[in-house]
């Protein structure tokens, strides 16, 4: 049996694949890319059909972080040119929300930038909460405020957050490579107090930062140990003025293989479509929503992301349909498992967070492992071979990159 018929049976079945056939993913040709979606497709389409959930982002507090991470236009002496301001009153954040509910999000993701909150920090995105909430009683909120201490997360869930994003970004191996005023360990950390709190974790990775194929797959399954509900994937958006500007390390083909590889990984969690989509990826993002099942509405935290129109439109053109507040996103034995724990996974109605084991085989009704192309992959690829990342840098497709001027922060109408 060659190797994507294996992948496909073992993600029907959440079982998880091996390193090898994961990097066996990675190291795939173009020639073979169209099979992995499709194979990768299957997995995709037996947990989540072809639904598309909604996320919009609201930038709370953008810019002047103390962290040095070298990806981010927020950073410790970042010269990026970005939107810079203090904390959104709750009915401006309200409304930046509303914008994005109106537009069909089903989730609102609150981001502020800085290495933690404070007590007073979470009083205000306790009242944030609130205000939207008034509104869209049905929205779910993911909180994502950097590293929590000690009883923060239990006052974030009781104040109605349903889900709090705190990403591992790459492997522990490279962390201190691309971050130095904090660790892997204190990430890890913040993931496992928002379940512990009760609320669905929300964890992902950035890719294009230079990391082997090792590393990807190292990250990859450090997130299937932590079992998040929801894993962004994100592709490195060069910004000037950031240490990491100059890097391109991207294609689309590339980003294409990264997502299956996760989606075969995770199979039957939300693997959303995140930063960087609309940079790295170009006209062949409708083809990415055959492996992601969610992606994030108009712009991003402080960068443009594709029109909001232009989204739906992808979506519809792509044969698939935008999930809806009456929908529960995540498979019934993720869903089960956190309403029997008292928390939620991202479904209508439920609070918090909590995941089931893994075991479980599709639904009866899955799309089965028959008619995946055989022969596709070849040998050393199927033997886990490893392929390095691109040596050197890409072709630059900076004039992608827009600083984000619209929306939150500002008097103009968001992206939505």
């Amino acid at each position: 049996m060659d190797l994507l018929n294996t992948l496909v049976e073992k993600g029907l079945r959440r079982e998880t694949p091996t390193r090898e056939e994961a990097l066996a993913v990675l190291a795939t040709s173009d020639d073979e890319l169209l099979d992995v979606v499709a194979a990768a497709g299957k997995v995709r389409r037996a947990w989540f059909g072809r639904r598309v959930k909604l996320n919009y982002l609201v930038n709370l507090k953008s810019g002047l972080c103390p962290e040095d991470c070298s990806y981010c236009s927020q950073r410790l002496g970042s010269k990026s040119e970005i939107l810079k301001y203090t904390w959104l009153k709750p009915e401006q954040a309200a409304a930046a929300a509303g914008a994005g509910v109106a537009g069909g999000a089903k989730r609102v993701c609150l981001v502020a930038s800085g290495r933690g909150p404070t007590d007073r920090d979470v009083d205000r995105v306790s009242q944030t909460i609130a205000a939207i909430k008034e509104e869209h009683q049905d929205v779910e909120i993911c909180a994502c405020l950097g590293l929590l201490s000690d009883g923060q997360a239990e006052r974030l869930k009781d104040a109605g957050a349903n889900a709090y994003n705190h990403n591992l970004n790459t492997s522990e191996a490279t962390y201190g490579d691309i971050t130095t005023t904090h660790t892997y360990a204190d990430r890890v950390s913040t993931v496992q107090q928002a379940q512990a709190a009760g609320m669905s974790a929300c964890s992902g990775l950035i890719a294009g930062m230079g990391e082997s194929d090792a590393d990807l797959v190292d990250v990859v399954f450090s997130l299937r140990e932590l079992d998040p509900d929801s894993v962004p994937v994100n592709f490195l958006i060069p910004i000037e003025g950031t240490p990491l500007a100059g890097d391109w390390n991207l294609t689309p083909q590339r980003c294409l293989r990264i997502l299956a590889m996760v989606r075969f990984v995770c199979p039957d969690v939300e693997v959303r479509l995140a930063g960087g989509r609309e940079i790295h990826l170009r006209t062949l993002q409708p083809l990415a929503l055959n492996l992601a099942n969610s992606i994030f509405l108009g712009d991003y935290l402080t960068t443009e992301g594709q029109a909001g129109k232009d989204d739906l439109a992808m979506i519809a053109d792509a044969g698939f349909e935008v999930e809806g507040t009456d929908t529960t996103t995540l498979p019934a034995h993720r869903a089960d498992a956190a309403a029997a724990a008292g928390s939620g996974c991202g479904g209508h109605g439920a609070e918090g967070g909590g995941c089931g084991p893994c075991g479980d085989a599709a639904p009866a009704d899955a799309v089965t492992a028959d008619a995946v192309p055989a022969d596709t992959v070849p040998a050393q690829a199927a033997a886990g071979a490893t392929v390095a990342a691109p040596a050197g840098t890409l072709e630059s497709h900076a004039d992608l990159v827009a600083v984000r001027r619209r929306g939150a922060g500002t008097d103009l109408p968001p992206n939505a």
